[in-house]
Order: C-alpha cells, then structure tokens, then sequence
C-alpha cells in the first residue's frame, strides 16, 4: 500500500477541550505521521500521513473527539505526501 496525506480542518468547539492532544494520541496508536495546531478561526488544523485506509479510521475517531469537544464538520482535502514528518506532533498554532 501507498501512503497519501489528508489535510482535515475540524470546526466546532474543538479548542481548550483536548482535541489536539485526542488527535495526537489517536494518530500515534494508528502509526500516522504529521501534525495537528489550533488555527486562529477555532478551528484545529490536521496533517496526516499514512495508508489511506489507516487515515480514514483516524477521521471516523476524530468525529467524535474527547468528551467536552463538539465536532460540527471536518473538511478533508486529500494531498501527496510530503516526507516532512516522521512522527506526529502538537504543534502551537497561529
């Protein structure tokens, strides 16, 4: 299998409830490689690389989130691998 990466912005009540690091523990359980950030618009920013398949579960998990979060919509953009990444991290945001 090939890897692919997927742009995602999550809107909702996403910030200052753990998401970041939701998604951070999810994607490392997964073997997904990339990044999540908070945006200054309350949105929170994914890059994620890995077997699209692996991807797709990632997504289905982040729909739900952690317990304070609310998932109103993720927008999922699907990009070549950038090769940038070899692990997953929280970054700060803008």
């Amino acid at each position: 299998m090939s890897s692919v990466a997927a742009e995602l912005k999550i809107s909702g009540v996403v910030q200052g409830v753990g998401y970041r690091y939701y998604c951070y523990r999810k994607a490392k359980e997964m073997g997904i490689t990339g990044q999540v950030t908070n945006r200054s618009d309350g949105s929170v920013l994914v890059w994620a690389e890995g077997e699209r398949s692996v991807i797709e579960a990632l997504i289905a998990q982040l729909k739900s989130g952690p317990p304070a979060s609310d998932v109103r919509d993720i927008s999922i953009a699907w990009r070549d691998v950038s090769g940038h990444y070899s692990s997953f991290n929280i970054e700060m945001g803008d």
